[in-house]
């Protein structure tokens, strides 16, 4: 396992799988660092040709429009190049949004990271 801080979000590598961590205050993301952001969390990417990402979200309590559009945008960018991305770890508020939204449909949810890790090892 290798670990990098960036800005606000921490990477993880174990074995081929990224794990992303947001920082616990990712509900702040202004609309002006998506980009920036956007390119700090799919850089780890581009050196796997099929990623595949956790996105812990255990330090997250809630987050908004931003940050969910940096999650549309990495989700999009994996399954072009045939991977997969994950969630784990939501708040029940977060649970509570990606339902609204109907995103849990389009994302598997797993409790805990090792989980959503295995899951994407099979």
């Amino acid at each position: 396992m290798v670990k990098k801080d960036v800005d606000d979000f921490q990477i993880e590598w174990h074995g081929n799988c990224v794990v992303i961590l947001p920082a616990a205050n990712i509900e702040h993301l202004r609309w002006d660092v998506v980009d920036n952001a956007a390119q700090i969390v799919m850089q780890p990417l581009k050196r796997t040709q099929v990623p595949t990402v956790v996105f812990d979200l255990s330090e997250v309590k809630y987050f908004g429009s931003v940050f969910l559009a940096l999650l549309l945008r990495c989700h999009k960018y994996v399954k072009e190049r045939g991977g997969d991305l994950v969630l784990c770890g939501p708040s029940q508020m977060a649970k509570e949004l990606l339902s609204v939204t109907a995103l849990d449909t389009l994302w598997a949810i797993y409790e805990t990271r090792d989980e959503a890790i295995a899951a994407l090892e099979i």
